[in-house]
């Protein structure tokens, strides 16, 4: 049984009209199809003359959605099951419709994510990736206590392509400490990648420390 959502929304433009009627149905209905909206446009909207008579442009969308749909049913019966859980509620709040997969090792869950709309599920620096892996370890070890695995959420390799710029800037940041003989102060960072910066960092022989508060704590580079 599915019945019909409907939004109405304005904007500068009839696109800007659209995206903002498909944020709101997405916020209210999560998980929703967007490939099933329909859109009708109720008003170009005027540009008007020195902004005098401007007018917004105005959209109808609509989508069957079925009102009986919940989220789904939280495996936590396990580490991975409930990882997973975690990780399938966080991308379907923001949109994401991702394939989420998992694999196991003694003291490690990796959860690798793939498909839907990657960009968002990573966010600016990684930081949404971060904030839901912190979300997930969280959960997963304060139901199964502190010798539950570590969970490491990916998304598409993400993960492995920012160590690599995160490398760089750190060896960067040694060579200029060594050749000028003062610290170095790196850009504001997420905990997670603070920690990769550390250990390589320590791999090159240099020192470093974290300064600051969060969200601006940031990595000090000291040459040896």
């Amino acid at each position: 049984m599915t019945e019909q959502a409907q939004v109405e929304a304005t904007g500068d433009t009839v696109g800007e009209a659209k995206w903002q009627a498909l944020q709101e149905l997405e916020r209210l209905h999560p998980g929703l199809d967007r490939e099933s909206v329909r859109f009708q446009v109720l008003s170009e909207g005027q540009r008007g003359i020195l902004g005098v008579g401007a007018s917004p442009a105005r959209v109808l969308a609509a989508a069957e959605v079925d009102p009986r749909r919940v989220a789904p049913p939280v495996d936590d019966s396990d580490p991975v099951g409930l990882a997973r859980a975690v990780v399938e509620l966080a991308a379907q709040a923001l949109g994401a419709g991702c394939r989420v997969d998992s694999s196991e090792d003694q003291d490690r869950i990796e959860i690798l994510c793939s498909g839907g709309d990657l960009g968002v599920l990573i966010g600016k620096h990684g930081q949404t990736i971060d904030s839901i892996q912190y979300l997930a370890n969280a959960i997963v070890h304060r139901r199964f206590g502190a010798e539950a695995p570590s969970i490491v959420l990916d998304a598409a390799g993400y993960r492995a392509r920012r160590a690599t710029v995160l490398h760089g800037i750190a060896e960067r940041a040694v060579q200029q400490a060594r050749s000028t003989g003062q610290p170095v102060g790196l850009e504001p960072m997420t905990a997670v990648e603070r920690k990769v910066v550390h250990e390589h960092l320590k791999e090159l022989g240099a020192r470093s420390e974290s300064e600051g508060a969060e969200p601006n704590r940031f990595v000090v580079v000291h040459g040896a």
